[in-house]
């Protein structure tokens, strides 16, 4: 015979107490899956909106158009990250998913990201990254841009 359940709203204080500790626990998995060297939220801010301006300055320039302002970000979700060596530096590759609007623009974008960010010879500042092609067939060839220090806290 099976014992008898507890009544409903105890299983739903039960249930709603889980959850809340598995919200709260989520976040610091996602974060320990990078390890150590993972970058503060500001820099990834801050990379993804150069990354968004550096895509939005190409095609205005192949279309003769000026280009709007800075992109408004947020809401980054960290979902893997690697390490790897970009040119001699150490590097990251981080996927996730970001919020983000153009300039005067009512609609927030919910979009996945693909960014390579390179470490300071220091740890005192990143630079993203762009893999260019490989000129001796060989090695990756990268194009990287700096990021601001007030983006960094460490």
């Amino acid at each position: 015979m099976l014992p008898a359940l507890p009544p409903p709203s105890q299983l739903r204080r039960l249930l709603t107490g889980s959850l809340i500790l598995l919200a709260l626990l989520l976040p610091l998995s996602l974060g320990g899956c990078g390890g150590v060297g993972q970058p503060p939220r500001s820099v990834l801010l801050s990379a993804l909106g150069l990354q968004i301006d550096l895509t939005q300055g190409a095609i205005a320039q192949a279309l003769a158009l000026e280009p709007a302002g800075p992109p408004e970000v947020s809401r980054v979700r960290l979902e893997h990250q690697e390490s790897l060596a970009i040119g001699e530096a150490k590097g990251l590759h981080l996927n996730g998913r970001f919020d983000w609007r153009l300039a005067g623009d009512p609609i927030r974008v919910d979009t996945p990201f693909d960014l390579y960010l390179q470490r300071g010879e220091r740890g005192q500042s990143w630079r993203l990254a762009q893999p260019t092609g490989s000129s001796d067939g060989l090695n990756q060839d990268w194009l990287t841009y700096p990021l601001p220090l007030n983006g960094h806290s460490g």
